[in-house]
């Protein structure tokens, strides 16, 4: 286990065990004045969706506006820097997800990353990618796909919505536990990776569940396999590609975390806010409609969740030979 590893699981953890202790009174107070959140994508990307929605509950509970502010750019490092430097007073929190846990390993030389200086609040939510192939590739099924691309080295395209991101390092996890090749094509964004593979140009995609549903539902693009552990109930005739590929799991998660320092007491207030809200039949019913899995939790099970994806990416990271500094 690393220092910075030892260290934020510490941290995660002691955060946890101060919920023990009676509040101080100026956590029992807070909120006073609108809380900020400050969300790593565009208005419209599904992370967006998620922090507003999750926004209007937390604003019914907390008795003060909880605001989106986003901030694209950089994989999230925009985003994490603006929260990173902001006061550590609770009224300014990042929505984590999956590429901050990612940059720690690309942006090695980037003066912030989420371990060092973001404390964890609660993870919120999770998805599941799919593979996915025009439907007049030739194979039908992942092995078939596999042994396809063993005897065919480098011959399949592969699109991506950018290099270094989930849609990309999904595949780059399967390439590193299956030992195929392929030519990477990254595109700016879904939409332009989806034309491409609906257009036959490109063979093989993974993309977030939610947003090649529709696809898949048409029949445009055929579904080779979820990357969850099992079958998801959205798409109960996918195989999960851990069937075919042992120890292949891909998750793209979100949470809330704080600056480094934030008081402990209004860490777990908000926790303890956040899973009410999870909890809330509505929210879960948002949630699977866009293709998510609410994901409760403590603060230290959202610290080590951040620490073991730190980890299994920095690997694929390394494996793939990106970097981004």
């Amino acid at each position: 286990m690393t220092v910075a590893r030892r260290r934020f699981l510490q941290l995660s953890a002691g955060a946890a065990a101060l919920s023990a202790l009676p509040s101080a009174a100026g956590a029992q107070a807070y909120p006073t004045r609108p809380v900020t959140v400050i969300v790593f994508v565009g208005a419209g990307g599904t992370p967006d969706i998620i922090a507003r929605v999750l926004g209007q509950a937390l604003t019914q509970r907390l008795g003060q506006s909880v605001v989106v502010d986003n901030r694209p750019g950089v994989g999230g490092n925009l985003a994490l820097q603006a929260v990173a430097r902001a006061p550590a007073d609770g009224y300014t929190l990042l929505q984590v997800a999956t590429p901050h846990a990612i940059n720690v390993t690309l942006y090695e030389k980037s003066p912030v990353n989420v371990m060092r200086d973001i404390v964890p609040i609660a993870a919120t939510n999770y998805d599941s990618f799919v593979m996915l192939v025009h439907p007049s590739f030739a194979s039908k099924t992942a092995p078939d796909f596999i042994a396809y691309a063993k005897a065919n080295p480098g011959k399949i395209n592969l699109a991506s919505s950018g290099t270094a991101n989930l849609s990309h390092l999904s595949a780059e996890l399967f390439r590193m536990r299956t030992g195929i090749e392929w030519t990477h094509v990254p595109f700016r964004g879904t939409p332009a990776a989806h034309s491409a593979l609906l257009a036959g140009d490109v063979q093989v995609m993974f993309d977030a569940v939610g947003s090649a549903l529709p696809h898949i539902q048409s029949g445009a693009l055929r579904a080779l396999g979820v990357s969850a552990k099992s079958r998801m109930r959205v798409l109960p005739d996918i195989p999960s590609l851990a069937d075919f590929v042992p120890d292949y799991e891909v998750t793209g998660w979100l949470g809330y975390g704080a600056p480094r320092g934030t008081p402990a007491e209004i860490i777990e207030k908000l926790n303890r806010e956040i899973n009410a809200v999870l909890a809330e039949p509505a929210i879960n019913a948002k949630l699977l409609e866009i293709g998510s899995i609410p994901l409760p939790g403590s603060i230290a099970d959202f610290g080590k969740l951040i620490a073991d994806e730190t980890d299994k990416w920095g690997k694929v990271v390394k494996f793939a030979g990106l970097r981004a500094d």
